[in-house]
């Protein structure tokens, strides 16, 4: 269970499961809070705010293991690893703009 924070801070509880490890997958179960009489306005833009923040952690982890495998004289796997993380930088730029269109559309 996470509590997350809506656009306005709010804290928002959300039956999201996710381990992250080195070791593990990333796992996921929705609660499914709009078919449940949740609210799926403040839920969506809460999760999405959410996705994007946790991508941007990502992206800035493996920026970071990228300049580790570079101490390491590994260049062509840190070079990898940066071409990857612009590329994860392309999605979240995409998953920003969904969730500006979203806020926008829900301001209406």
């Amino acid at each position: 269970m996470h509590i997350i924070k809506d656009e306005n801070g709010n804290a928002i509880q959300h039956g999201h499961e996710h381990g992250c490890s080195q070791e593990q997958g990333h796992s996921h179960q929705h609660c499914g809070g709009c078919q449940n009489g949740g609210n799926c306005q403040d839920e969506t833009v809460a999760l999405l705010t959410y996705m994007l923040q946790h991508n941007e952690h990502h992206a800035a982890e493996l920026d970071q293991m990228a300049e580790n495998l570079q101490k390491l004289n590994m260049d062509d796997a840190a070079r990898m690893i940066r071409e990857g993380v612009s590329d994860f930088q392309k999605g979240n730029m995409r998953l920003s703009l969904a969730l500006s269109m979203v806020k926008e559309q829900l301001e209406k």
